[in-house]
């Protein structure tokens, strides 16, 4: 993955001062283009984009998990200065042209190189609904990494008050797992503690991410027996909208494109 990175570096096309983009996978039209690329880039708060550090987005066909995953961890050399680095992790992702056997395959991957993230998405077989999804689901984990200590008290509050309250659910499978994962090992879940920080940390993730997705597409959160109740979504996405203010002639809820038209 990182070779393949490294090998079209230079082929990046800019979309804007963050973001460019290379395909590897088909030919893309002047509306595909616009769909995949340049409409969820537009769409990005500028408080969001202004965080972000430099962004190629490589399209492929295809990207298959290796099972020697530890192996060539352990063989890979340490990078030189201005080479990539990539984290153990996503070492064992190829880029391929026909679809990977059963259990392999991935359908996103990142690699790092000394100023620049490269974001790498399998586009075959993937609809454009997912694509947004893991695209600012990447993203987010980048602004986790780097949000402000004021936003990030702000929110930590708001998600100690849903569990002062007993609020049941989540926005997304991994905080999910992350908030049941705080909830067997404390009892005194609002203390400090690693698996406190640890569901913050991914309830943000997978709150930002719907909160970007929607911005860009009119999208629809599925009500289940894990679902976060939609009061308590309401608040979180109004949070964000306080941190980071959608692009202007964007919305974020019914009454704000209502006041737009």
């Amino acid at each position: 993955m990182g070779q393949f990175a490294e090998r079209f570096r230079a082929e990046v096309i800019p979309l804007s001062n963050t973001f460019g983009y290379f395909c590897a996978s088909v030919p893309m039209s002047e509306e595909v283009v616009k769909e995949y690329l340049e409409e969820p880039v537009a769409a990005l708060p500028t408080a969001i984009a202004a965080m972000l550090p430099r962004i190629s987005i490589l399209l492929v066909p295809y990207l298959e998990r290796s099972s020697e995953k530890k192996k060539a961890a352990k063989a890979a050399p340490k990078p030189r200065v201005g080479k990539v680095v990539a984290k153990d992790k996503m070492m064992s992702d190829f880029v391929v042209g026909e679809r990977p056997a059963e259990g392999k395959q991935s359908w996103t991957s990142e690699v790092s190189f000394e100023d620049e993230k490269v974001l790498v998405f399998a586009l075959k077989e993937q609809d454009v609904a997912e694509y947004h999804y893991r695209l600012y689901r990447r993203l987010s984990a980048l602004i986790a990494d780097k949000w402000d200590e004021e936003s990030a008290d702000l929110y930590k509050t708001l998600i100690r008050q849903e569990l002062e309250t007993h609020v049941h659910g989540e926005v997304d499978d991994d905080s999910w797992h992350a908030k049941q994962n705080l909830l067997r090992k404390n009892t005194q879940v609002t203390r400090d503690s690693k698996a406190l920080t640890d569901y913050v940390r991914q309830s943000f993730i997978d709150t930002l991410t719907l909160y970007l997705h929607g911005i860009c597409c009119d999208i629809d959160v599925e009500t289940g027996p894990r679902q976060l109740p939609s009061r308590y979504l309401r608040k979180r996405l109004g949070l964000l909208k306080s941190f980071y203010p959608p692009p202007i002639g964007y919305a974020v809820f019914p009454e704000d494109a209502e006041k737009k038209q």
